[in-house]
Formats: structure tokens, sequence, C-alpha cells
């Protein structure tokens, strides 16, 4: 006998029947009402009647069911009598009830943002929505999560890859694609685990990504940009390419985080897309130690704005700085007047990293002043300007040795053929 049951956490109800002495419960995405509640009878009474008549092909009317697989091979009578049957979502498609009793993506992926957008920074929620709504709502948004396939997602990625990315002649990045498949990912794999079907992602692995080498400037090159910047933006980019400060972390800085007695930047905001924010990681609070150069252009940075704003570096009415302005009217027009590569201003960051390497700090001083955990990402990242700015080739452990001498060269050992006879 079939009855009809609530799921407690999504008060949706349930069709609870056992057939060929096994329990089976699939969920529908129909709130618990009076009405609803008619509508699953009336399918309660089709499966028992076929169940009599020993047509019921569980298959057939919940075709993405896991339990389905417990009563697959069929014989091909009623293969052929359930042809031009409609299935269970068939039957009440209306009501957005899917295979396994799965809600539309587009309504599921609302109470999905609803309920992770409080663990987010603003500017995430601000990306993720609007690769929501451009790329994953428009393409999912009427299918039912339960109805979504490995063949669908592989058919998805296959398709991305043949987008132009916006801006540029090229196609989508492996990276940018890896993003948004990821981002269907989050979605299904929790409506799996609410509605108890099995998620279509299992063995889909990520798109290789090309890994991008730093590419940083030298020192003579920081010397050029620095001697021919603009007076008024040569303190900040001394700063940046100093202190290895995020682009954020450099244009968030306020004058309270200035410590001059101390000669530390306390790190403790951002700015991203035009908003203040939490910094990228609790690791990324940390406090930079002024070299004499940054602490000369602080000063100098004093006299330009402090009392005109809260903001370190800022515009003419006091507001941060926006970093894509400075990138395309600052940064690029200098470095195609110097002749130099057309490095991103993150570079900044790379260089102050391989400097300090270059000049023998402590790695894990270097990963602190970059707001790293460990040394980890610091080998990981800057292994090859390591031996090059380090000489890191054995030559000071030839030097040490020589110092203290305990390579002394050793005297050949003479003998001649009548020693040899003695």
């Amino acid at each position: 006998m079939a009855s009809i049951q609530v799921r407690k956490r999504t008060n949706c109800l349930i069709i609870d029947f056992y057939y060929r002495g096994i329990r089976c419960r699939e969920q529908t995405a129909l709130p618990d009402t009076a009405a609803n509640r008619k509508k699953v009878q009336k399918l309660i009474d089709r499966i028992e009647s076929e169940m009599a008549a020993g047509t019921f092909d569980y298959r057939h009317l919940f075709p993405g069911s896991k339990n389905a697989e417990k009563f697959d091979g069929r014989s091909e009578h009623e293969a052929d009598h359930n042809q031009g049957k409609e299935t269970f979502d068939d039957a009440v498609s209306q009501h957005s009830i899917g295979t396994a009793g799965t809600p539309l993506l587009r309504d599921f992926v609302e109470t999905w943002y609803s309920e992770k957008e409080v663990e987010w920074r603003r500017s995430h929620k601000r990306i993720i929505r609007a690769d929501l709504d451009a790329r994953i709502i428009p393409r999912w948004g009427d299918w039912e999560v339960g109805r979504i396939t490995k063949t669908d997602i592989l058919t998805y990625r296959a398709e991305l890859a043949k987008v132009q990315a916006r801006g540029k002649e090229t196609m989508l990045s492996n990276r940018r694609i890896n993003k948004l498949v990821n981002l269907l990912r989050q979605v299904i794999t929790e409506a799996s685990d609410r509605y108890d079907f099995r998620t279509p992602f299992l063995n889909i692995k990520q798109l290789k990504v090309k890994r991008v080498d730093v590419d940083p400037f030298s020192l003579d090159e920081v010397r050029k940009i620095l001697d021919t910047i603009r007076p008024d933006f040569r303190s900040y980019y001394t700063v940046r390419f100093f202190t290895g400060m995020r682009t954020g972390e450099v244009d968030g800085l306020k004058w309270k985080y200035v410590d001059f007695d101390r000669r530390l930047i306390l790190v403790r905001e951002t700015i991203v897309l035009g908003e203040e924010e939490y910094t990228k990681t609790d690791g990324s609070q940390r406090e930079i130690q002024m070299s004499q150069a940054v602490y000369d252009a602080l000063k100098a940075q004093e006299n330009a704005t402090l009392g005109k704003s809260q903001y370190v570096f800022c515009t003419r009415n006091g507001q941060p700085l926006d970093n894509k302005n400075v990138t395309d009217r600052v940064w690029y027009p200098l470095l195609r007047h110097l002749g130099l590569t057309l490095h991103r201003p993150y570079q900044t960051r790379h260089t102050a990293a391989t400097l300090w390497l270059a000049s023998g700090e402590n790695p894990q001083w270097i990963a602190r002043q970059l707001g790293h955990s460990t040394t980890e990402m610091l080998f990981r990242v800057y292994s090859r300007y390591v031996p090059n700015l380090t000489r890191q080739d054995g030559s000071a452990f030839e030097r040490l040795l020589l110092q203290s001498g305990a390579a002394k060269p050793l005297q050949p050992d003479i003998r001649t053929k009548e020693d040899d006879h003695e």
C-alpha cells in the first residue's frame, strides 16, 4: 500500500511504496498542500493499478531515480506495453516535478544563492550573480536538476569552448570554462544532496589550464619606470614595486593604517570593484615593513593627500583610485613610451618578491610580507628566479668552504717509479 509522506527539511511530498518487496521513496517538488496531495494520490493509484496488472515499469515512470537500477531488465512485453505512456514528470510537469522529484534549476539556484551569499564578499557575490544570470540560468533554467546528466554537462562544456571571449578575438579560456562548469557543479551537487539523486559530475575532470609564468621587472626596469612616471604617481608605484601589495590592497590603503613610527603598513582592507572589502584571506591581514624607499614615498604622499582624503592614494575629489582607469591612462602608456613589454600591474607584486629573493631575504619573512601563510607558494611560483637571482648554484657553499679553510688545495702526490718499487 503506497502512502504520501512529507520531507521535513523541504516540506515537499514523498511517494512511499513497496515494489517487489523493496521499499521505494520518490520525492516530489510539490509543497504539502491539499491540492498537491490529490495530484500525488492520483499518481499512487496509477502505480498500484499497474503493479496489480503486472505492467508497472519503474524505469519508465521514474527514469532518473537511483531506485530504477534495482528493477532494470524488464521483459519486452512490458516495454511494448509502456510505449506512449506518460512518465511521472509528464503527468505533473506543470508543477516542476522532475525524475527524482526535483525542481527546475532556475528555482533551486535562487534558493542556493540566497543561502550561500552570506559566506561571500560583495565583489564575489556580484561575480557569481553575473555568471548565473548570463551563463547558467539561460542555458539550464528550464531543466529539472535531477534530469541533468553527465552527457548534458560534457555537451555544455564543449559548447563553452566555442564561445568567443568578451572583448577578445579568442575563445573562452579553459580557466574560464572551468569556473562556469564549477559553478554549475556547486548548484547541482547541493541539489543532489537535498533531493537524494546521484550527482552527474562524478568523474568529470577539470580542463587543463596552462601554467602562466610570472614575468617580473628587472631592477633596472623598475628604476627606469620610477624615473619616468608622472610625479603624482611616483609614490604610488614605488609602494607597489617595493611592498608587493595587491592592487586592491594598495588602492584601499588608508592613512590610519600607515604607522610611520614603527615603519609599518597595516593591511586590513581592500578595494574590489570600487567597494571596500575584507582582505582576500585571513592570512592577507598582515604588517608590511617599510624600506627606506617606501618610507620616503609615503612621506611625500603625506604632503599630497593627508587631510584631504582617508585614502593614501586617491583621486582629486578624495575617492579611491579606479584601477582600470589608472592602468589604461597611466600604466600602459608609460610602458609603451619606454618600449617595455605590457606587463599587467599585478607584476609589480611579483617584482617585489623576486627582488627580495635576489637580495637574500629570509623566505619566511618574504612570505609574511606577501600575505602567504607558508613558503610553499613562494618557491612554487618563483622557483625559476631563485637560482638566477640568489646564485644558488653551489658557489655559496664553495665560498663557505674556502673562507673556513676546510677546502685547502690538496698537494699532488708526486711519486717516482723508484718509490713504487721500494
